[in-house]
């Protein structure tokens, strides 16, 4: 498999659920409000055999010439937005979900990002978010999923996805969050959402107060990291801003 890192920058995130841009080279944290999470904000494209995969689709901002980031970030990869295959979706954050959609530059009309693609959604998840009224939810940028006719909604708590592909619904970080693993010959992706950010926090036992329960995160990293270490995984941690992916073969 080949990993690709799409990093849109680095955010500072408090109890307004803003992210607001930051420059590690710059800034300094404590310049931020009280209580300010430092975060990278970074969707990761995956190539296998079968598939050129996204995972989860970064916030849908889109560069000053009206592109979509995400669009630019996989260009500069050496891949068209048509290439990709399947959009695997961790949680419908609007951090993690901002690029299901994108706006056109010049009439604001708004489509589905990847209309060739096969977007993987927990339905209970986007029930949720659709059902409530959160600032960790955009509704109108995942409204849309509803009327796709290649969305693929995922109703069970756990299941395989085209044969290689395994997804878990943790109820962690999010109430409906899932986490997905991906194994091609003798090589093994984990993805863990937030349940499992950063690198960082799996190798520490701590209970966050922005997770839906805390007590299971820490749990479920626990056991992923002492898995992972036994059966040589590579964790992909969305929210790192200076390990994306980490071997834990090596």
């Amino acid at each position: 498999m080949t990993i690709i890192p799409l990093s849109e920058g680095s955010f500072t995130i408090d109890k307004t659920k803003v992210f607001v841009p930051f420059d590690t080279t710059k800034e300094e944290l404590n310049s931020r409000p009280i209580g300010s999470l430092l975060v990278e904000i970074q969707p990761f494209l995956i190539i296998t055999a079968k598939d050129v995969i996204l995972i989860d689709t970064g916030l849908g901002y889109n560069m000053s010439n009206g592109v979509p980031q995400i669009y630019y970030n996989l260009e500069k990869a050496g891949y068209n937005p048509s290439q990709i295959t399947k959009v695997l979706m961790s949680h419908l954050h609007k951090d993690h979900a901002g690029g299901i959609t994108t706006r056109n530059y010049n009439t604001g009309e708004q489509f589905i990002a990847f209309p060739y693609a096969s977007y993987y959604v927990q339905r209970r998840e986007f029930e949720f978010a659709m059902g409530i009224g959160s600032a960790s939810y955009v509704q109108e940028d995942i409204a849309i999923l509803e009327e796709f006719s290649k969305v693929v909604w995922l109703n069970e708590d756990q299941g395989i996805i085209d044969g290689y592909i395994q997804y878990q619904l943790t109820g962690a970080h999010s109430k409906y969050h899932q986490v997905f693993t991906i194994t091609e010959g003798n090589e093994t992706v984990f993805f863990g959402g937030d349940d499992a950010p950063q690198l960082q926090q799996m190798k520490s036992r701590f209970v966050a107060k922005y997770d839906f329960d805390g007590k299971k995160c820490m749990e479920l990293r626990k056991q992923w990291w002492e898995e992972g270490k036994e059966k040589g995984w590579k964790y992909l941690f969305y929210h790192d801003i200076s390990s994306p992916v980490f071997n834990h073969s090596t």
